[in-house]
């Protein structure tokens, strides 16, 4: 069966996030003043075999712990859907 997964992956709260702060530094510059906070992070998406959901959330978080992310600064939100759905 395929699935259509979707891993979103951001910073563990305190870890230092220069991109983010960049950004939020130049935003009043445009004119987003009311924006803060900002924090970056990485969005993937594919499909994967697996016999069941079940099996396809384990199989996309060990891709997520060997590659996707890196444990000791960030975490990793994935979601699992029946392809075509």
């Amino acid at each position: 069966m395929r699935f259509r997964v979707t891993v979103e992956v951001n910073g563990l709260e305190g870890i230092s996030d220069p991109e983010g702060q960049t950004i939020e530094r130049t935003l009043p510059l445009l004119g987003f003043s009311a924006v803060s906070h900002v924090r970056t992070g990485k969005l993937f998406r594919f499909d994967l075999e697996a016999v069941d959901a079940a099996e396809a959330e384990r199989l996309s978080g060990e891709l997520c712990e060997r590659l996707l992310a890196n444990p000791v600064i960030e975490q990793a939100e994935v979601r699992v859907a029946a392809a075509g759905s």
